[in-house]
């Protein structure tokens, strides 16, 4: 199926794609905020530049994009047109999560990631739960771990 927009069109859209306080994102840095955690924001010094960073309990967390990081949920669907690119495009960003986060676990970082399906869409847990999942992570989570949409939560 060809683009329903030119070339020129859907460029300036894509360009219009934060990385960075998607609303995700926001979510949970005002929930964990309000819950009394202090954090920086988007370190450029680790890895990756995790979301969110927590220095003195060496935590970090990433708030991933269900469809730019290949999470395998009902936000993620394989666009149509430009299968070739999209692909490509999308298990390198896996590839480097995997990266970064091993990168980091070596360095001595706990790592959560909060996929974007647990905040918004069909599977989408109350928001409470998700942030109090991520703050009793933070007091006392041991590695890595993964917050998601769905029945159980987890993947």
């Amino acid at each position: 199926m060809p683009d329903v927009v030119d070339a020129a069109t859907r460029s300036r859209m894509m360009s219009g794609i934060r990385g960075k306080d998607t609303q995700p994102e926001m979510i949970v840095r005002r929930g964990l905020h309000s819950r009394g955690f202090r954090f920086r924001l988007h370190d450029k010094r680790l890895p990756g530049s995790p979301d969110l960073v927590f220095p003195g309990r060496r935590a970090v967390i990433f708030v991933h994009g269900c469809f730019w990081h290949g999470h395998s949920c009902h936000l993620f669907r394989m666009p149509a047109t430009r299968q070739e690119f999209w692909c490509s495009k999308i298990e390198g960003n896996t590839a480097r999560d995997k990266v970064v986060e091993a990168t980091l676990v070596a360095d001595g970082w706990r790592v959560l990631t909060i996929w974007e399906c647990a905040l918004k869409g069909r599977e989408r847990l109350p928001v409470d739960t998700v942030l109090d999942r991520a703050a009793a992570w933070l007091v006392a989570g041991p590695g890595p771990e993964t917050i998601a949409g769905g029945a159980n939560g987890a993947v």
